[in-house]
């Protein structure tokens, strides 16, 4: 339970991450990490996608995006804000992003319109069918100034990106950024985190002669996965407290069997059984009394925790407002990773066999006379 809530956060604040930031894998001109600069773009087309998505059958879609920074402004005030151009038919299909909108709409492909996060509207005090003027540079230093109907706002979850970021078409900021047919980004979509090293490779391969290199969600965002280790390490510490707590109260257990059956073991031994057989019956039973708390012991976890998912903790209060602010639901979700399960069984089969060690050294000192008195 305790892994289970934490890891649940931590799974949606990567699936967001993932989404709506970095994809499972990433497709960059090689000099855009050292200097993400619009000089670094590289020429998209059909061409490449087709070569892109053919490299492996878990491709689902590739999503072309050119990104810069500007400032964004109206009468009032300016702010820095991530001028994103995109496709967004494919974004919504990737990560649902027009249901987050909570005003207007979104742009059609033509539409030489914008849509502006939750955060940055607050900041500048837009609302939809308010004009937002971007100034700054395009490729190459051309200049870059425009003005734009905002059509809608949307929330975005990731809380630092919906305080600065606009979003174009994708042939819009294009043009905007005299960059027509280039693009500083193609995310690889997947239907599953497990496939991203293995698409990943692929792409590689496909790429090697070119100025293009591809990187996985992991190697993009270090930092993220660093903090959420380290959160983990409180809850592995109490972890390891409980499961000295486990192993006493199973050495308990083991220790009443064992001086409780003294006199059969000493009496087994007296008409000829082997003193290994008879450690090796103990063992089973050992290993049998812990296969069955752990079996029973994960069945009452994945039936809790099922619940959970379809009644999930309700957060309130600050709490609750603060989660929604960041653009998430105000509960406590779960996660049912596999490993939250099995790794539980192998900790305690690992205990089971210290604790085993106990009836063994009695088993192999006991005196026959008198144990069998």
């Amino acid at each position: 339970m305790m892994q289970s809530l934490n890891r649940g956060s931590h799974e949606i604040m990567i699936d967001n991450m993932v989404r709506f930031h970095t994809g499972y894998a990433q497709v960059q001109d090689y000099r855009f990490e050292e200097e993400a600069s619009l000089d670094n773009a590289f020429y998209f087309d059909n061409e490449l996608e087709n070569r892109i998505t053919a490299t492996n059958n878990r491709i689902e879609m590739v999503l072309p995006r050119i990104q810069t920074f500007m400032l964004a402004g109206n009468d009032y005030a300016t702010r820095g804000a991530m001028v994103m151009g995109i496709d967004a038919e494919k974004e919504h299909a990737f990560n649902n992003l027009k249901d987050n909108l909570i005003s207007g709409e979104f742009f059609e492909p033509n539409d030489r319109k914008a849509v502006v996060t939750a955060g940055l509207a607050k900041r500048l005090q837009l609302e939809t069918g308010d004009v937002l003027v971007l100034i700054g540079q395009g490729r190459f230093g051309m200049s870059a100034n425009a003005l734009y109907e905002i059509s809608g706002i949307v929330r975005h979850p990731i809380r630092e990106m919906d305080n600065q970021t606009v979003y174009l078409p994708l042939a819009e900021a294009q043009f905007l950024l005299s960059a027509d047919g280039y693009i500083t980004n193609l995310l690889v979509s997947t239907s599953s985190d497990r496939f991203t090293n293995t698409i990943t490779s692929a792409i590689a391969s496909e790429i090697d002669d070119e100025e293009l290199t591809v990187f996985t969600w992991t190697e993009l965002i270090p930092d993220l996965l660093q903090l959420l280790e380290f959160d983990l390490v409180g809850a592995y510490f109490l972890a390891a407290v409980l499961y000295i707590v486990i192993g006493f109260g199973f050495f308990g257990t083991i220790l009443t069997m064992t001086l409780e059956r003294m006199r059969e073991f000493g009496m087994l031994l007296s008409i000829g059984m082997q003193r290994i057989k008879l450690a090796v019956v103990v063992l089973i039973e050992t290993i049998f009394i812990s296969l069955l708390g752990v079996l029973l012991g994960m069945g009452v976890a994945w039936l809790f925790l099922y619940y959970l998912h379809l009644n999930p903790i309700q957060l309130t209060g600050d709490v609750a407002e603060a989660i929604i602010e960041m653009g998430w639901e105000p509960i406590l979700p779960v996660s049912f990773a596999a490993d939250q399960f099995y790794t539980q069984g192998f900790y305690v089969f690992l205990i089971a066999l210290v604790v085993f060690l106990f009836p063994l050294v009695k088993i192999f000192r006991l005196n026959i006379l008198e144990a069998s008195r």
